[in-house]
């Protein structure tokens, strides 16, 4: 399960299934750090180290995964050991010495440390709903979010993305919440907030474990802070904290969809990740649409019956019945302009 999400918005049909998919991800396998390589990142596998696969189909979704590695030399080591190198040579040589010197000292001593240097490895799951129209990668910050993206553009040469843009303005619409004490449609509030000054982003109120509709609350948001993130459950299923720039954090699934994951699978890790990833894709899926009206998301970037196509296609696609060299390849990729899409 995803404990946290940065969404985005698919701006034309994917139409891979997860072995065509597989294929593209090799050319980008993870590799470890080279001895002179400060961090590497490349494709792992989602279901696990022993595993092959580099993507998986679940739910109507593919998940993958990114494993980034890098290696734990502090700029403060490296400076401490270029002033000791450079005092050094001022009392063995009776001469300061310059910078294009102390530069190169610097890039000496990083080709002798970098492969001594300890390395540290992340594994980041992401998964794409050729359905909805979403890629969700499970990261809290935006950089590690678009360096997996990055990686996937790399892989199939186009991968149109986009972060959530809503119609509204996030952080009023989450006040109004706040204010009023109920949330929108299929939403309830939670006891946690984040109240922030938009003129001093240094004047921050943390709410945490309490009833958001107390006095003390609304008296922040009358002095002019607004709330850039609330605690909310969707559905009675799934509890999350929405920021203001659309970003999902904490995410935690209701103890009985888990325990249903873990009993319909049994013993087998394979089953039990199936299991797990078809209820968060279908909580994450309604959530959205949820999100959609009430944030007025725009869906635009799609024509009109695009995501039906897809769908079908990459059911079809999965399908042993269909003879698909019926179709010639540019057909079978075309969306409705008729342009293959530009990672077919």
């Amino acid at each position: 399960m995803f404990k946290n999400a940065k969404v985005f918005r698919l701006s034309a049909p994917f139409m891979l299934d997860h072995m065509a998919l597989h294929e593209r991800l090799m050319a980008q396998r993870f590799r470890p750090c080279g001895p002179l390589e400060v961090a590497t990142m490349g494709w792992a596998s989602p279901l696990g180290p022993n595993a092959e696969v580099l993507a998986h189909a679940a739910n109507g979704c593919l998940l993958i995964a990114a494993r980034r590695q890098e290696r734990l030399l502090p700029a403060s080591v490296v400076a401490e050991a270029v002033a000791e190198r450079v005092a050094e040579i001022e009392q063995a040589e009776t001469r300061d010495v310059p910078r294009r010197e102390r530069t190169k000292l610097r890039e000496q001593l990083l080709a002798e440390m970098l492969p001594q240097a300890f390395t540290r490895s992340r594994l980041v799951r992401a998964y794409i709903d050729p359905v909805g129209g979403w890629a969700v990668v499970d990261a809290s910050s935006d950089k590690m979010a678009e360096e997996l993206l990055s990686l996937l553009r790399k892989s199939l040469d186009s991968f149109p993305a986009k972060p959530l843009t809503a119609g509204v303005p996030v952080s009023e619409r989450l006040s109004a919440w706040v204010v009023s004490g109920s949330a929108g449609d299929g939403f309830e509030l939670e006891d946690q907030c984040e109240l922030r000054d938009p003129g001093d982003s240094r004047s921050v109120v943390r709410c945490r474990g309490m009833d958001l509709t107390i006095p003390e609350v609304k008296a922040h948001l009358d002095s002019g802070k607004r709330v850039v993130a609330l605690g909310l459950t969707w559905g009675e299923h799934l509890s999350l904290v929405l920021d203001e720039t659309l970003g999902l954090k904490r995410l935690r699934f209701a103890d009985e969809l888990i325990d249903e994951a873990a009993d319909d699978a049994g013993e087998d890790e394979t089953l039990r990740l199936e299991a797990e990833v078809s209820i968060m894709t279908d909580q994450l899926r309604s959530l959205l649409e949820g999100l959609t009206v009430e944030f007025e998301l725009q869906t635009d970037m799609l024509e009109a019956g695009s995501l039906e196509r897809s769908a079908a296609s990459a059911d079809a696609a999965r399908s042993p019945s269909v003879d698909s060299s019926s179709r010639s390849e540019p057909e079978a990729a075309s969306d409705a302009s008729g342009e293959p899409p530009p990672w077919s």
